[in-house]
């Protein structure tokens, strides 16, 4: 079975990477991918200067991502005895992470609630709302 765990890189990713962690633990030849989306859009118009630059912000923040959020999270789950690795991209938050369950076989999504915004983002975040409504594989949503 492959898990896998959307983080935010605030506290309610560390619920979530919980909750995911528990249920591996409950459950034989598992693999957990931790996912990491830095939002982006790939409209923009620009030089070439510009492009240039901005490529490079690109390569820093992931480079900033996966040794601030993801490689602790992955530290957290392999210590577990668990399998896992971690996967950092840019883009849409919700679109990003259905693509990478369904490209990679996932049973599961697993996401913490967010505690920001209006109604519909207080009660789980617009991206997590996004992602229930529109995810190919089943969303967990911790609270």
């Amino acid at each position: 079975m492959k898990l896998v765990i959307g983080l935010d890189g605030h506290g309610t990713g560390d619920k979530a990477l919980a909750f995911a962690k528990d249920l591996a633990a409950k459950t034989s030849d598992c693999e957990l991918i931790v996912v990491y989306v830095i939002e982006w859009s790939p409209f923009s118009f620009q030089t070439a200067e510009e492009n240039a630059e901005r490529h490079k912000r690109r390569e820093e923040e992931i480079t900033v991502a996966t040794e601030r959020v993801v490689n602790p999270a992955i530290a957290t789950l392999k210590e577990a005895g668990l399998n896992a690795r971690a996967i950092v991209r840019h883009g849409d938050v919700a679109d990003t992470i259905d693509a990478v369950a369904h490209d990679e076989g996932a049973s599961q999504i697993i996401v913490a609630r967010s505690s920001s915004g209006g109604l519909t983002t207080r009660l789980f975040g617009s991206s997590t709302a996004s992602l229930v409504m529109n995810a190919r594989v089943p969303v967990t949503v911790v609270v």
